[in-house]
């Protein structure tokens, strides 16, 4: 089977099959475009291969299918009214990060928490998103209660939307802001049908049976050759599926082979190659192709944006400490500009709904943000949400800055509860996985530590599964860096490079009251 402008692969064909089977037994047929009622059963497929393999184009196609065939999308953003004949779709990913390399390549993905919970919009503003998602008719302004709003702005949200598919990003090209629009945020009540799950080798257990409960028919999309969450004993759910619903992706793709980076990582599968002898073919890749750098020293420019990648977490602190030593960065504050990563949101029970506020708008653990500047109140930093749809928010912060060769973190700013980061101009090659950079670092005496400790992952040494996760992030140049050294910057910190997406939803509701 091949889609009507794609001549799939063979092993691209069998899957496309395998799911379209799947679909049609739940009632949705991508071949002739017939809905039904929803088939009753479970069923979980898995479509798995290396990177360069297609998984993103057969998700892509997937998709087009899906969309032809009169199924809805649900994004995350708006969910319009159930319908008794309504179909869904839901594309998924385990970070906003990953969610946003697949927009960028033209695929509406949102974050598994923007599924889990969905916002709550003022009526007023519910009537515009029925319309743009062509659930309604286009509402007469005189007739809604909202000052300002003009036929001129009416057609900017269009324009917006037919483009790319964001409510709050329509609405704010429409000169209205999240505050005014989103009441709030619940939990999902009632199941969707279909999903999509990209990246899904960072799934664990009981995520896949969460996702399990909302999507009767479920795709996970994966690599094998990445690493498996930390609590899974080195293997990923999609491994222990029966192999009738496992479809394997053997094929690298001629545009895939002409990429140095993705030829260095398919080198890894090979079980007679050395650490000593994958570095040859790096430095002797670097001397032919300019995406490829053997790098003599870490550039502290590019880790403002884009952390280095490490194994061990003293690597990492010390990079970090050398980074903000090289900007000239104070022991009692941060600068604009310096990179954090989420560590997770540390809040009670009671406080549940500004919990989900914040993860709603990206705040999850693993999240990158860019800090912005101190809130308007103690405690609050103003932060940048890499990859989030709207990406500038305020929260309670608890900051944590990691010293060398001491037990405790600095801590520049602390509310006594909200959303917990670390620094993030170094992260670990395990919290990198499912994030992409135009130009990756990767600290290659870290490797070769795991390469020397000998230690093995499923059946795969831990320094080829680190290389391979590591080298795979980079879309557009790698740097492999050979030694501890770090470059002074060009200039200072800065925040004019980042975009400022739609207006920023505050949320500086007080989390300081017990």
């Amino acid at each position: 089977m091949t889609s009507s402008a794609i001549q799939f692969s063979d092993d691209q064909a069998e899957a496309w099959d395998a799911v379209a089977e799947a679909l049609q037994a739940a009632g949705v047929d991508i071949l002739e475009g017939h809905l039904q009622p929803e088939g009753g059963g479970n069923r979980v497929l898995s479509v798995i291969g290396k990177a360069g393999s297609g998984k993103t184009l057969l998700l892509a196609e997937m998709y087009k299918a899906l969309e032809a065939a009169g199924v809805d999308l649900v994004s995350g953003d708006f969910e319009g009214k159930k319908r008794r004949e309504r179909r869904t779709l839901a594309i998924l990913a385990p970070t906003n990060k990953a969610a946003s390399v697949l927009r960028t390549r033209g695929v509406p993905a949102t974050t598994i928490h923007r599924i889990l919970y969905t916002p709550v919009y003022d009526p007023e503003y519910e009537r515009i998103a029925e319309w743009l998602t062509g659930q309604g008719t286009r509402p007469d302004i005189t007739q809604l209660q909202i000052p300002g709003l003009t036929e001129a702005a009416l057609d900017r949200a269009k324009a917006f939307y037919d483009v790319q598919k964001s409510i709050p990003g329509a609405l704010a090209a429409a000169g209205l802001r999240g505050s005014d629009f989103i009441n709030g945020w619940k939990r999902r009540d009632d199941p969707l049908d279909i999903g999509f799950v990209d990246e899904a080798s960072m799934l664990d257990e009981r995520q896949l049976d969460d996702l399990k409960e909302i999507f009767p028919t479920l795709v996970l999309f994966g690599d094998p050759a990445q690493l498996s969450p930390v609590n899974q004993s080195g293997q990923m759910v999609f491994e222990r599926l029966p192999d009738e619903q496992k479809h394997v992706l053997h094929r690298i793709h001629r545009q895939a082979e002409d990429n140095p980076i993705l030829d260095l990582a398919h080198m890894l599968g090979d079980e007679t190659v050395t650490f000593e002898a994958f570095e040859r073919a790096i430095e002797e890749a670097a001397a032919k192709d300019d995406r490829v750098v053997w790098a003599e020293r870490v550039e502290s420019d590019l880790m403002a944006r884009s952390p280095v990648l490490v194994w061990r977490n003293a690597t990492r602190i010390r990079l970090i400490h050398a980074f903000r030593a090289a900007h000239s960065a104070p022991a009692d504050m941060l600068l604009p500009g310096e990179p954090l990563v989420c560590d997770g949101i540390e809040l009670p029970v009671k406080h549940r709904k500004k919990r989900i506020d914040l993860e709603a708008r990206g705040l999850i653990k693993g999240a990158q943000v860019v800090y912005l500047g101190p809130g308007n109140k103690p405690g609050f930093s103003r932060l940048h949400v890499m990859g989030a749809e709207e990406p500038r928010l305020s929260a309670a912060s608890i900051i944590k800055i990691e010293l060398p060769d001491l037990e405790e973190p600095f801590i520049p700013y602390a509310a006594r509860m909200g959303a917990a980061f670390l620094h993030g101009a170094a992260v670990t090659i395990h919290k990198a996985q499912g994030s992409q950079w135009e130009d990756v670092q990767v600290f290659a005496p870290d490797i070769y530590a795991a390469y020397r400790a000998g230690r093995v992952e499923a059946g795969i040494p831990l320094w080829k599964r680190l290389a391979y996760v590591a080298i795979t992030r980079a879309q557009n140049r790698l740097l492999w860096v050979v030694r501890p050294r770090l470059a002074r910057p060009s200039a200072p910190l800065s925040i004019e490079d980042l975009p400022k997406g739609g207006a920023a939803l505050k949320l500086e509701a007080q989390t300081q009251d017990g």
